[in-house]
């Protein structure tokens, strides 16, 4: 069986405190994008995972997916898989593509071996890999809280707007990002500005990660400068980096965008 896990971006984030445990606390919302993985299982004698296209750091059979079967093999009889994994979302861009590898394989498991998961089951097997993997089992936009693992419905549809993303030949490291980030609530939620229209976002809808960031790869600025620059109605880099979206009114070409960096349109 095969699936074709989406990215997303992050359209604001506020680190708002440090938690006891380590994590910290966030708000954000997620929205599924156009760019996309595939995943496949195929019955195997034992089970493996092969990863095609784009390199990720470690051990094929102890990544996201792997670890996810081996979840569900805890809880249920199922035979073993051979995993294909054909990366095409980029890795370290704050994209989630290794979070929506893993929560993809579980629905097909799911569904291949008529499993009888509920959407909730799922999504609890998906928090234990990270804190953005349960998004992607219903992978509709949500306003994202606590450590960003916890939902509430968000009707929000930019399907009107050209959504261009560009992803630097820069790798940010998660960990790195949350260590430099200064945990701050904001003056005024997230929840509440996001149903502003997209042409009131500039300022007000913000990431946290970026100050930071941008003053370890000041190129990742000149992105948003550059896309602003281009004329879009709003740009912001998603997640802890290292890629910048943007909305524009009408449909654009960037080529000099295109010379050092992956340039996605209409995502």
């Amino acid at each position: 069986m095969l699936s074709f896990p989406n990215a997303k971006i992050n359209l604001g984030l506020n680190i708002t405190e440090k938690r006891s445990d380590g994590y910290h606390n966030l708000e954000t919302v997620f929205y599924p994008i156009n760019i996309k993985d595939a995943v496949e299982i195929t019955d195997a004698e034992q089970t493996s995972c092969k990863i095609y296209g784009t390199n990720i750091p470690g051990d094929a059979n102890d990544n996201l997916c792997m670890r996810a079967y081996n979840q569900i093999k805890q809880d249920f009889d199922i035979p073993a898989q051979q995993i294909s994994l054909l990366k095409n979302i980029p890795v370290g861009a704050g994209l989630g593509g290794g979070s929506a590898d893993c929560a993809f394989l579980i629905k097909l498991l799911n569904e291949k071996f008529r499993l009888g998961m509920s959407v909730t089951t799922m999504q609890n097997y998906a928090r234990r890999l990270g804190a953005d993997c349960a998004f992607f089992i219903e992978n509709k936009p949500v306003y994202a809280f606590n450590k960003g693992d916890e939902f509430e419905k968000c009707e929000i549809d930019l399907s009107g707007w050209f959504k261009v993303l560009v992803k630097p030949p820069v790798h940010v490291s998660t960990a790195d990002a949350y260590a430099l980030v200064k945990p701050q609530k904001p003056l005024q939620s997230l929840k509440e500005i996001i149903h502003l229209s997209p042409t009131t976002w500039k300022n007000k809808v913000i990431n946290d990660f970026e100050a930071s960031v941008f003053a370890k790869y000041p190129q990742i600025h000149q992105i948003k400068t550059s896309l602003y620059d281009a004329g879009a109605t709003f740009a912001l880099m998603s997640g802890s980096g290292s890629s910048v979206f943007a909305l524009f009114n009408d449909p654009v070409k960037l080529p000099e965008l295109e010379k050092d960096n992956l340039v996605y349109y209409n995502v």
